[in-house]
């Protein structure tokens, strides 16, 4: 215990406060601590960390790195000012709490309220750009600036614009400002995931994740490139952070890769695409679920189940993949005498299914909130933990206590984020342009849904690039869905839809911030890194079309046509893989990978007669494939 920072002290105590609010502990002493008073505190902790450990001047080589908290160092003076203000703005909510409720009666600041608001809002920017760059702060300067001076924008900007106070207002007051609905998801549910992730990892989850996804793939050809993408798909769906996962698991899984044969920058693309879709493979989905859930006012269960069969379809292409890009290389097999056995290893680590199985069982069967969901699973951890034959994976109150740093230092980022995201939310509400560029999408494609999806598609792309995860969502959650709403795509379809093209950005060129962290490992450069993975991850630009225009594979329909598109599909993913790798029974030339690629979209297609096309282009791709290949072996 004494060889514990005062760090660790701190990060355990603001850990411990979150879980005791998430696990309602002060009502059973029947005291009531109001959720803004709460979120005050909550986004306090996470900027006094932040300028306490992140200099200004600190590089941002990707801005998920922001996740790597710096070390501790003497903490310069303008830092204390922004400390010493947002203190400022925290005491004001607390002490004169009802003065916040009499502000949301009149809707106007007076002149402290106004003050303190600053007091809040400077260090969330400062707080931001420190920790992501300068892409974020931009973005919600723009809105905010764009609200204040609106008169004087040209033809869809326009309006009558909003005044600094009226703006602060809503940032301070608001049910869609600083406090809103992302610092609340950040502040009692995130976290909590967090420390869960954090916990498993502390107990060895990790690794063992691997070493079950090798004692099931590796004997195949591309063996670690298939563990790779189980490993990353497992562990990314709790660990909330695609570049984080790609860190944690690629250092493992990277040099196998490339020890079997694989080239450097086709292993980056694997670990950073599998990593990438963690974020939208239940039960956690990176904590993007419970977003959406709040945010559609539905029960999680009903996004778990709607994300299903979605996310198991991208990684069918990308397993699909690896597989036929081992055989295309001619990439060997391990032999099974140099791989971990499948049963001395689940034996070894089965243990750490209890918290996964009581996770699913909180949150699916029980029906808990989120929050209290992990609190309650990550309380399995623990003793979960004592289990293990390797002392080293024992949760012992120090490596919990470093454990809980860990999922704080994770934490801050996420809460500094939400709570940025929250002005903007509150100035595109008082500008009314999101309602307008969502009028002008549906105008601009003429009512035609392909068109409106391919736009949204690109601009989601666009808007992606550079932001985390939750922040692109909500802020394509607010611009662009409402614009598929409209065309009569299901609220949950048009949800989906952006996340994915949203979260393609971080494997897409120029900005591809999870490659930053994979190239790092690998070796390979940046631009051919960046476009295998966009190869690799194809199926993030199809799969939501797929959905959009059949909500059956969303589980929205009867069972017969539930199971009908399930199953094209499927069939239709892998031959996506087939054309994009160029290998089917055999190498493919230009022509026929076209043609492979073209039958799996008609087969990912809705209905019987798309898919029955590309069946008939399969045979004959099929067909000359073989009639090739006899050739080749009698000549």
């Amino acid at each position: 215990m004494s060889r514990l920072s005062p760090l660790t002290w701190i990060t355990s105590i603001i850990a411990v406060y979150h879980l005791v609010i998430v696990g309602q502990a002060p009502t059973w002493l029947g005291l009531f601590l109001p959720n803004q008073i709460h979120l005050a505190i909550s986004v306090s902790c996470a900027l006094i960390l932040i300028f306490t450990l992140r200099r200004a001047g600190a590089r941002h080589d990707a801005p998920q790195d922001a996740e790597k908290v710096d070390g501790p160092a003497r903490v310069p003076w303008y830092d204390w000012i922004l400390i010493a203000m947002t203190l400022a703005s925290t005491a004001f909510i607390i002490h004169d709490f009802e003065n916040i409720l009499d502000y949301g009666m009149f809707g106007a600041l007076d002149t402290p309220g106004i003050v303190f608001a600053l007091c809040l809002v400077i260090p969330l920017f400062e707080g931001i750009r420190r920790t992501t760059g300068w892409a974020l702060p931009i973005i919600i300067m723009t809105f905010v600036l764009g609200t204040i001076f609106q008169e004087l924008l040209p033809g869809l900007l326009y309006g009558k614009g909003y005044p600094l106070e009226r703006l602060l207002y809503s940032a301070y007051v608001g049910e869609s400002g600083i406090f809103g609905l992302p610092l609340n998801v950040a502040g009692n549910i995130v976290i909590v995931f967090l420390i869960f992730g954090a916990l498993m990892q502390g107990a060895g989850a990790g690794r063992w994740f691997i070493d079950i996804a090798l004692s099931l793939t590796g004997w195949s050809r591309g063996g670690p490139a298939k563990a790779a993408v189980l490993s990353s798909a497992l562990f990314g769906s709790i660990s909330g952070s695609p570049s984080g996962n790609a860190a944690t698991t690629g250092v493992f899984t990277i040099p196998m890769m490339k020890d079997i044969g694989y080239k450097p920058a086709f292993a980056a693309a694997v670990e950073a695409v599998a990593s990438t879709g963690g974020q939208i493979l239940p039960p956690v989905m990176g904590a993007i679920a419970f977003v959406m859930a709040e945010w559609l006012e539905i029960t999680y269960a009903e996004v778990v189940i709607a994300a299903t069969v979605p996310a198991l379809l991208y990684f069918l292409i990308v397993f699909v993949s690896v597989h036929l890009q081992a055989h295309k290389d001619g990439v060997a097999a391990i032999p099974r005498s140099q791989l971990p056995r499948f049963w001395p290893v689940f034996i070894k680590g089965w243990h750490y299914l209890i918290p996964i199985a009581g996770l699913i069982w909180f949150l699916i069967i029980d029906g808990y909130p989120p929050g209290m969901a992990a609190m309650y699973s990550a309380a399995l951890i623990v003793p979960s933990s004592f289990l293990s034959k390797n002392r080293e994976n024992w949760l012992t109150l120090p490596r919990i206590m470093l454990a809980l740093e860990d999922g704080v230092k994770r934490w801050v980022v996420v809460a500094a984020i939400t709570g940025s995201v929250g002005i903007m939310i509150g100035a595109l509400e008082l500008s009314g342009v999101g309602i307008k560029l969502s009028t002008f999408i549906v105008d601009l494609a003429g009512g035609n849904l392909y068109l409106a999806l391919l736009l949204v598609g690109a601009a989601s792309l666009f808007v992606g690039m550079g932001l985390d995860a939750i922040p692109a969502y909500i802020t394509l959650a607010t611009l662009m869905a409402p614009a598929l709403i409209e065309l009569g795509v299901p609220d949950i379809a048009a949800h989906l839809f952006v996340v994915y093209w949203g979260l393609a950005s971080f494997y897409t060129p120029p900005m591809c911030i999870v490659v930053y962290v994979t190239i790092g490992i690998s070796g390979s450069k940046v631009w051919e890194t960046g476009w295998e993975a966009v190869r690799l991850g194809i199926a993030a630009f199809l799969i939501p079309f797929a959905f959009a225009l059949n909500p059956a594979l969303l589980l929205m329909s009867d069972l017969g046509h539930i199971v009908q598109a399930t199953v094209t599909a499927a069939i239709g993913a892998v031959l996506v893989a087939s054309g994009v790798r160029g290998y089917a029974i055999g190498h493919l030339n230009p022509v026929e990978r076209v043609a492979m690629l073209a039958a799996g979209i008609l087969f990912i297609a809705p209905g019987l007669m798309l898919p029955a096309v590309g069946l008939g282009i399969v045979v004959v791709v099929l067909g000359l494939q073989r009639i090739g290949a006899r050739v080749a072996s009698q000549g």
